[in-house]
């Protein structure tokens, strides 16, 4: 689960890591006043403009522009509640901005990268920092990777006061700025652990100029410079949600496909893809299986759907239903393995839903090829199910195997 950046903010502010202040509207009326009142709390003309959407890229997109003026404010907001924006994590059909962002602008003497998630290698919890933080950190990580700072979490101490100590002098803080630096890993880190995160990364951790003011801080009490959390980003574990009401009431389902909600209410695993190939599969790491083997044939999935290892028939219905909305979609793959799920009881499934599926002109049944791959219990039964629907089904063809199953879908998708 995701959740906005000013949500994020909150979070961090919540766990004592400062933040510049800010306030979030979703009207370009509001924007105007909303300036206002947050350049005057933090005492400064400066101002960011930020969309709130679930993807990067938005200053290279035009979607966070720094202003100085109420009218600059409105014009901003104007301009990106009235367009989508387009990135490189978007594509080309964008998303549509609902929300800003509308928070005090700080003056920046450097910015920093800093991150915890679970290094999959180590199974371990890893705090990552780079003193070279900002908008291209993903090219750093990848031209420099020796600017990637790491320090693995206790499994059960977690992060301690010594690793935030040696990985603050080894970005380069001074003074009062490395007790700061420590006291927002430290900070973090407990976040991480209490809120069953994946991710929670600050991108850009700022120190401002020595002198100034800012967050709450004058700028006599602030002589080496002030570290503040500009930008939050959280990804939070799915199974551990419901362990977290406030976590959940953050959720924003305008940002989520509406096609993978909706498989989540019928209990299906649905991702979606940029292919023409949908595949219908039980098991993970099968449909895993399925859409490698349509690569290697020379197909391109449509989506990741596993319809799990008990699935009623409504339930591959209503799967046919969601994979057949993508309108890219110009064939199916179904490739299932029967133990609990018997064979010939899938058969009969996919057969019914093909039969009573009802197109968009009236017509019922399938118009795009659909093959079909069974093994398992009571395989043979599932088998001469459909051979004797194929008359009644004429986009119907049975496989033997799963590489038969894929040559015969990426075939007939042409």
């Amino acid at each position: 689960m995701k959740i906005h950046e000013y949500q994020g903010r909150d979070l961090l502010a919540s766990f004592a890591i400062p933040v510049p202040a800010g306030q979030v509207i979703d009207s370009i009326e509001t924007a105007a006043t909303t300036y206002k009142q947050v350049t005057s709390e933090a005492g400064t003309d400066l101002a960011v403009v930020k969309a709130q959407v679930h993807a990067g890229g938005r200053g290279k997109a035009g979607f966070v522009k720094l202003v100085r003026s109420a009218k600059e404010a409105e014009d901003a907001a104007r301009f990106m509640l009235s367009n989508k924006m387009v990135s490189a994590q978007t594509g080309p059909e964008g998303l549509e901005v609902t929300k800003l962002l509308i928070a005090a602008g700080v003056d920046i003497a450097h910015e920093y990268y800093l991150a915890i998630t679970t290094d999959r290698a180590t199974r371990r919890h890893t705090l990552i920092a780079s003193a070279e933080g900002g908008v291209e950190i993903e090219k750093v990580a990848h031209e420099n990777p020796d600017a990637i700072i790491k320090a693995k979490l206790h499994p059960l101490l977690g992060l301690q006061p010594f690793q935030a100590r040696e990985v603050a002098f080894r970005l380069g803080f001074k003074g009062k700025q490395v007790s700061q630096a420590v006291k927002v890993m430290m900070n973090l880190a407990r976040l991480f652990l209490a809120k069953d995160c994946s991710i929670a990364e600050i991108n850009p951790l700022i120190v401002t100029p020595a002198g100034s003011g800012g967050a709450g801080v004058s700028p006599a009490d602030n002589p080496d410079g002030q570290v503040l959390a500009i930008d939050a980003k959280f990804n939070f574990d799915d199974n551990a949600v419901f362990r977290h009401k406030d976590i959940q009431a953050l959720f924003d389902p305008a940002e989520e496909n509406p096609a993978e909600l909706r498989a989540q209410k019928f209990g299906l695993s649905y991702i979606a893809l940029d292919g023409n190939i949908g595949c219908l599969v039980n098991g993970a790491g099968l449909a895993m299986a399925t859409m490698d083997t349509i690569k290697l044939h020379g197909g391109e999935p449509a989506n990741f759907l596993d319809v799990g290892g008990s699935a009623t028939e409504e339930a591959v219905t209503e799967a046919f239903k969601i994979i057949l909305a993508d309108h890219a979609v110009k064939g199916i793959m179904v490739n299932i393995f029967g133990g609990i799920m018997q064979c010939d009881i899938i058969a009969a499934g996919i057969i019914n839903a093909a039969q009573g599926y009802q197109n968009p002109d009236g017509s019922k049944g399938f118009k795009v090829p659909l093959v079909v791959r069974l093994e398992g219990t009571n395989v043979d039964a599932g088998r001469q199910l459909l051979k004797d629907a194929a008359a009644d089904l004429p986009t119907l063809q049975a496989a033997t195997d799963l590489g038969d199953a894929a040559e015969k879908v990426v075939k007939a998708v042409g």
